[in-house]
């Protein structure tokens, strides 16, 4: 694997390489993915059809994960990165940029770096509609999205649009999810000596977070058996019901496009407002996230932050099952900026965000405050977010799923087309991506 030391002042020093054959057609550069193999199966797909294909990897877990030649080992600093970066991409002639999440650290700069040389970059993220989707964006996504928030955008665009279809169903398995980010935190931790200036965008040491997916895994079972407790006292359940489904802690879409500093802080101000201001005979179910790391015990905050609000009896938190099977059920879904937002949507839910999500539009989200959601959470405009769904599987969602195999073969070649789409001469309007001044500020809540 070809190493890239820290760069001197004068740019990127010690690039050992091996001499390189002329590059074919375009050149892509992969920098972080998510836990898993997802990365090394698209490279070795774009290998196959005859691209050029590398790999920066900035610790352990993504050397264990990549496996494929030309990945290139970076052992400098967040601040040496920017010029390390450039002299990768002048090395190995890159057309294209890969990556997932815009959020973290190293993506940040490489971001402004290929702003800078007019590269494009492709951002993969969570699907912006769940389940069975994945985005693919140029330039950003979520609160860097450069996706309008005009609902008569949508309209327009839609008109001229093909049917997309229905869902392709794609299964998904948290144990091989959560297998995946032991592996990977593993493999980081046992090579930390080769990587000294790594820092996980995580707030958390590694072995921390393989201890609370052993640890949600070894409690599986009893936290289905509440799931099924609880879902039967929902279904017995007479009154209104509202439903905030939690993030992953971590989740840069929290920190960094809401005014909270984690989840701790949103369940705080979502049951404090409930307790304030929702009719007496509802209910507030509470989910945990599939994929939460189990680092934090969030059944027990909850059961103390409802307790201390005085609503212990109208609070319950749901720890397992898909969210699916009660949102039907729900007057109303509070939200930060989940994908579930969508889900609800589509079941023509009434949903409030409480931070910046590219579905927040006039006619589809409740633009008011929180405080008057739950007694008046409105209606969605079914067309309009018709609308927008079709827009979005049109230019920036895929189909597919990490979790799977039949998930990853589905993404991987949907995304290589998505891809040759997402040519470098398409790239030309976009290449002056700016965040739109909507979110340049957290969205306040009160």
């Amino acid at each position: 694997m070809t190493d890239i030391d820290q760069p001197s002042p004068e740019g990127a020093r010690a690039l050992v390489v091996p001499q390189m054959a002329p590059l074919p057609r375009r050149n892509f550069l992969f920098l972080q993915g998510l836990m898993g193999p997802f990365f090394r199966r698209i490279g070795a797909a774009l290998r196959r059809d005859g691209y050029g294909v590398y790999k920066v990897n900035f610790n352990g877990g993504d050397v264990a994960f990549w496996r494929l030649p030309n990945g290139i080992a970076y052992r400098g600093s967040l601040e040496a990165w920017p010029d390390a970066l450039r002299a990768i991409i002048r090395r190995y002639d890159i057309t294209d940029v890969l990556l997932f999440g815009d959020c973290r650290p190293m993506h940040v700069e490489a971001l402004t770096v290929c702003r800078e040389l007019h590269l494009p970059v492709h951002v993969f993220e969570e699907g912006y509609i769940r389940p069975n989707w994945v985005t693919l964006e140029l330039g950003g996504v979520n609160g860097h999205s450069s996706l309008p928030r005009d609902p008569d955008y949508y309209r327009k665009l839609a008109a001229s649009l093909p049917d997309p279809g229905g869902n392709v169903h794609v299964p998904s398995s948290f144990p091989r999810r959560a297998a995946e980010g032991v592996a990977y935190n593993a493999a980081d931790i046992l090579t930390r000596r080769w990587f000294p200036h790594w820092k996980d965008h995580r707030p958390w040491h590694p072995l921390r977070e393989g201890v609370g997916w052993l640890k949600r895994l070894s409690r599986r079972r009893r936290a289905e058996r509440r799931t099924q407790a609880l879902l039967r006292q929902i279904d017995s359940f007479s009154g209104p019901m509202m439903l905030f489904p939690l993030q992953l802690d971590a989740d840069a879409q929290v920190r960094l496009h809401s005014a909270f500093d984690g989840i701790a802080s949103a369940i705080e101000t979502v049951i404090g407002s409930f307790a304030r201001h929702a009719p007496r005979n509802m209910l507030l179910v509470i989910k945990e996230h599939p994929l939460d790391n189990g680092v934090k015990d969030w059944r027990r905050l909850i059961r103390e932050t409802a307790k201390r609000h005085r609503v212990e009896g109208r609070v319950c938190y749901m720890e397992a099952g898909d969210i699916a099977l009660i949102i039907h059920r729900a007057k109303g879904v509070v939200t930060i900026n989940s994908t579930t937002g969508t889900l609800a949507l589509a079941f023509g839910i009434p949903v409030i965000t409480l931070g910046h999500a590219v579905y927040d539009i006039p006619g589809l989200t409740n633009q008011g405050r929180l405080d008057q959601f739950w007694s008046a959470p409105g209606e969605p405009d079914r067309a309009t977010f018709e609308a927008f769904r079709r827009v979005l599987i049109e230019t920036c969602l895929i189909p597919g799923g990490f979790f799977s195999e039949q998930g990853l073969g589905l993404l991987v070649e949907r995304a290589i087309e998505r891809l040759e789409r997402h040519s470098p001469i398409a790239f030309a309007d976009s290449a002056r991506h700016v965040v739109p001044e909507h979110f340049s500020t957290p969205k306040a809540v009160h």
